[in-house]
């Protein structure tokens, strides 16, 4: 997971991918913030195609259980949760319906996350979301309040969390644990507190790490 603010790099460090060997599932459409060649919509007429557009749980875990290529990046995860709930405010739920919505959010994420858990080992899951504060001061990944939070805590099902640093005009990828946020990486797998945010370097760095054959 990479966690961070819009406009701190999340996105943007997936420049140096080739788009030929990733699943990118955007939960908002929007263009990519650097030159994409390559990055085309996957459709029917080109089911090679790097890009899907759903904020679909179901959906998002059929595509993660069909495709083929050995990485699958899932961009603002919190729109998944978020836009499921302003649908179901706008049909004005109330009563139990309007609680249970909460189990029903958190199901689609604990979903999405139990997938990406059951896929082959070579297959490397990228979570992108953005981050909010807690009461105790502390960085976690964004959700949707307390109710959701107490059914799910997003990374405790991870192994990998990173969080997006801007520091003296450079845009960086946090490696390490500050005291007041959800950053964890395994040791060794990194020797700098921060690195480039580069999720290419990363994914080479993860499959050096845990000694995943790929094709490249």
């Amino acid at each position: 997971m990479v966690l961070g603010q819009s406009g701190t790099g999340k996105t943007t460090s997936l420049r140096n991918l080739n788009p030929a060997d990733v699943l990118l599932i955007q939960a908002v459409k929007k263009p990519l913030p650097f030159r994409a060649t390559g990055w085309i919509p996957c459709t029917k007429a080109h089911p090679e195609g790097a890009i899907i557009v759903t904020d679909n749980a179901k959906t998002i875990v059929g595509a993660m259980q069909r495709t083929t290529k050995p990485i699958i990046i899932i961009d603002d995860f919190q729109y998944i949760l978020a836009n499921e709930f302003m649908r179901r405010v706008l049909d004005n739920e109330t009563g139990n319906a309007a609680f249970a919505k909460y189990n029903e959010i958190a199901r689609n994420a604990w979903d999405i996350l139990m997938c990406a858990g059951k896929l082959s080992d070579h297959t490397r899951v990228y979570i992108l979301a953005h981050t909010q504060e807690d009461e105790s001061g502390r960085i976690k990944a964004k959700t949707i309040g307390k109710l959701l939070d107490e059914k799910i805590t997003i990374e405790g099902l991870l192994t990998i969390v990173m969080r997006t640093a801007v520091i003296n005009g450079q845009y960086l990828f946090s490696t390490q644990n500050n005291g007041s946020d959800t950053v964890k990486t395994p040791m060794g797998m990194f020797d700098s507190e921060h690195i480039p945010n580069d999720l290419n370097a990363v994914d080479e760095a993860i499959c050096s790490y845990y000694e995943i054959i790929t094709t490249a």
